[in-house]
């Protein structure tokens, strides 16, 4: 059932916002040189990896980019901004959950870097599929405005973060269902409606 909700929204949701798609396109190109789509190695379901999809929201820079992006990070362009705060950024993850590579809802998925130095945690939680959002997606709503006051970003998230999220999901995994998938939808819904309210 839940693979069914994810192909049919997924389809739909892919058709209705094609119009809101092409604006943010238009926008990026316009904005700064560089493609339209960012892609980013994440791990899966069974720790297949598989490039998760964005609209590029940061200027292109040679060089390896940093696993996090914090507080009121340079490289990220004017129309990037409005994208990152609304999460239209996110919107081709739709494409990512048509194909089967994410759920709707599921645990967020991780660089390959994280997950090895978790491996044993992440034994239990890729034993689902990743999702667009999940209880840690609701908890951390501002998470990159949170890091960006610490000293030492990575250092946090690593120590802190991400062990309360890896917690998260498996408590997500814990009480999975059907009915728990839409209520963690309406959550992140509310949780984005206000954000743009107090912001």
């Amino acid at each position: 059932m839940k693979r069914t909700f994810d192909i049919g929204v997924s389809f739909v949701g892919l058709i209705l916002l094609s119009l809101l798609m092409l604006l943010a396109a238009l926008a990026i190109k316009l904005d700064s040189p560089g493609p339209i789509m960012f892609r980013q190695k994440r791990i899966g379901k069974g720790f297949h990896p598989f490039l998760i999809y964005k609209f590029r929201t940061m200027q292109e820079a040679s060089g390896r980019r940093r696993s996090l992006t914090v507080g009121d990070d340079p490289r990220i362009t004017p129309t990037g901004r409005l994208l990152r705060r609304t999460k239209i950024d996110e919107i081709p993850q739709l494409i990512n959950v048509l194909k089967g590579d994410m759920s709707f809802v599921g645990p967020r998925p991780e660089v390959p870097e994280f997950v090895e130095l978790f491996r044993e945690d992440y034994e239990e939680i890729l034993t689902v599929r990743p999702g667009i959002t999940d209880l840690a997606s609701v908890k951390y709503r501002d998470e990159a405005a949170v890091l960006g006051h610490c000293n030492n970003p990575q250092e946090e998230y690593l120590r802190h973060v991400l062990p309360d999220k890896i917690n998260l999901n498996k408590e997500y995994i814990s009480r999975s269902s059907f009915f728990f998938d839409l209520t963690l939808i309406l959550k992140t819904v509310r949780k984005l409606f206000e954000y743009q309210v107090s912001s």
